[in-house]
């Protein structure tokens, strides 16, 4: 029986869920015990099924286009495998403040830009639209805006040279597959809370 049991939602192929299986599932009281998609064909569905992990596909055509009842399915299911933090491992769906409410200070997600800059879809073509010569990744807390919750962990690269978004995602999803799991395993131990004066700020410790 794990004592940090996790839930991951994921809308494609996968990566950051299998870097997640591969150094923290089954790993100093971290389980991976649900997997939950969009979309029932997504290759993360099969990542989790290889290595023996709960899954289900929750589609918004299932719940006659209403977020709230498909939000409401998934929270049900999660918390029915006991998960008491869920990551967001390229999971393209917003999650209703319904979904949020039932995991407080509960969900984080991987962003591949340095937030507060370039939030929402498109990142990195954002970041490359406007020139910068510094990339990078954020994990953050979930909240109800687009990518403003409380940051945990971020890492810069510089691409000087950098011209399309394929060469620069080559180079932050190693990033990605280090930052995400390392914030569930620092979240898991306990050294993650808000710090009391200002609720917009992470204290690691």
């Amino acid at each position: 029986m794990s004592n940090f049991p996790i839930a991951v939602l994921a809308s494609g192929t996968g990566s950051n869920l299998q870097a997640i299986l591969d150094t923290v599932h089954c790993h100093d009281g971290i389980e991976v015990v649900a997997v939950g998609s969009d979309i029932a064909a997504a290759p993360a569905l099969e990542r989790a099924r290889r290595a023996g992990v709960a899954t289900a596909a929750f589609p918004l055509a299932d719940h006659d286009g209403d977020r709230v009842a498909r939000d409401t399915a998934l929270a049900d299911w999660l918390q029915e495998r006991g998960a008491r933090l869920v990551a967001l491992a390229g999971y393209m769906r917003l999650l209703t403040p319904q979904f949020l409410a039932r995991f407080p200070l509960g969900v984080v997600n991987v962003h591949p830009a340095l937030l507060p800059a370039f939030p929402g879809l498109r990142a990195v073509e954002q970041a490359l639209a406007h020139g910068v010569r510094v990339f990078g990744v954020t994990v953050h807390f979930v909240d109800e805006g687009v990518d403003t919750g409380p940051i945990i962990l971020q890492r810069a690269v510089e691409l000087p040279r950098a011209r399309d978004a394929d060469e620069v995602f080559e180079q932050i999803h190693a990033i990605e597959h280090e930052l995400l799991p390392e914030a569930i395993r620092l979240i898991a131990r306990g050294a993650v809370t808000l710090d009391p004066d200002n609720p917009r700020r992470v204290l690691l410790g």
